[in-house]
Order: C-alpha cells, then sequence, then structure tokens
C-alpha cells in the first residue's frame, strides 16, 4: 500500500497524510535501534500499521473524547487514531525507550497525546470513553486492565488474529459484554472486537 493508497481508503486531508508519513518515516529511522516493530513489516508500513490501526477510527464513538491505549508500542493503534482526530489520546507504554520514540512522533506530527511510561497496572487516569490494545495479550489479561481504565457505558476496541474466538469463549463465564466484531480490512483472518457493556461476573 502506498500513501496515495492510504489517502483514498481512509478519504484522509493531505495535511493528516503528511502527519503520518513523518510518523512513517521516524519509525523507519528508530527501528533498527529499538526494534518496534518486526522488520518484515516495515516494507508494508502503510497497511501492516498505518492502515491496520487507522481502521478503527470509523468503529469509534461518534462522541469520543479520550481513548487510553494500552501496550502501545510503536503507537499502533493510539497514536493513529490521535492523528486521524481523537481529541486526547492517552498512550501507556513502559518501556522507556519506546516512550522516547512515541514522545518524538507526537512531537513532530503535533498528535494530542500524552505518552506514560509505567506499567499499565500502575497507571492512573481519567476514565476513557475508549480502551484501544493491538497485539498485546489474551483477552483473560487485556479485559481486567481496559476495565480498570474504562468509565461507564465505555468501549473497548482490540484488533485480533484468528484467536478471536477462541479467547472470547475462554471470557465467556467471567465477563458479562456486548460482543461485535468486524471483519479486519488489512488482514483477512483478522477482525476487530468492539466490546461494550463490559462488566465482571
Amino acid at each position: 500500500m502506498t500513501p496515495t493508497d492510504f489517502q483514498s481508503l481512509f478519504r484522509v486531508s493531505r495535511e493528516t497524510l503528511d502527519r503520518l508519513a513523518a510518523y512513517e518515516a521516524l519509525l523507519r529511522k528508530w527501528n533498527p535501534a529499538i526494534n518496534l516493530v518486526a522488520k518484515s513489516t516495515l516494507a508494508d508500513a502503510w497497511e501492516r500499521h498505518l492502515a491496520d490501526s487507522a481502521q478503527l477510527f470509523a468503529l469509534l464513538p461518534p462522541d469520543v473524547q479520550v481513548l487510553t491505549d494500552i501496550g502501545s508500542g510503536a503507537g499502533f493503534p493510539g497514536l493513529v487514531l490521535a492523528i486521524l482526530g481523537v481529541p486526547q489520546v492517552h498512550l501507556v507504554e513502559s518501556d522507556q525507550r519506546k516512550a522516547a520514540f512515541l514522545r518524538e512522533v507526537a512531537r513532530v506530527t503535533g498528535a494530542p497525546a500524552t505518552i506514560h511510561a509505567v506499567r499499565i497496572e500502575e497507571v492512573a487516569l481519567p476514565p476513557a470513553d475508549v480502551v484501544s490494545a493491538r497485539a498485546l495479550a489474551d483477552l483473560s489479561l487485556l479485559l481486567p486492565m481496559a476495565a480498570r481504565l474504562l468509565k461507564p457505558g465505555g468501549v473497548c476496541l482490540f484488533p485480533k488474529g484468528r484467536s478471536a474466538q477462541d479467547e472470547l469463549t475462554g471470557v465467556r463465564d467471567s465477563w458479562n459484554m456486548r460482543v461485535e466484531a468486524f471483519p479486519s480490512r488489512t488482514d483477512p483472518a483478522g477482525s476487530i472486537l468492539r466490546l461494550s457493556d463490559i462488566s465482571a461476573r
């Protein structure tokens, strides 16, 4: 996928595309030293990382104000969603070098993102409208972390691979929630889980 392909798929402005291009350039610059993403995915970063994250934007609640992205790593999807227009994004990443990368991307792109270089279990944040996480953990581990950070009536967005259904089955007896699954636009075997009305049983 080229930047032009991305722009036509997501209908972003030229300014937004330029900010994402700056992000992609920093990813290439920093990746050899920090290993932010798998080297094999860098050649198609626009699809594997930027588009994979951007597709979540259409699934956000229309009135979203605060999004918390946990285990942010290289910033996907949280930092992309900040660049696309989420007003306030919190990125939680305990690795200090990755947190430094996130701060640099936020500075260069002007993204409305605050980076918290602490463990997810230790972060103290205002309740979020949305909690997101990509390639972080199984739902059995994700849900307790996310529920603590989510405001009542909030939503979780979790891109998942082939394991999505098995993970949902695994938490059925311990969590109540409304589950919506949307096919991934970048991974034929993947889906995006939108979870709401979440409560522990």
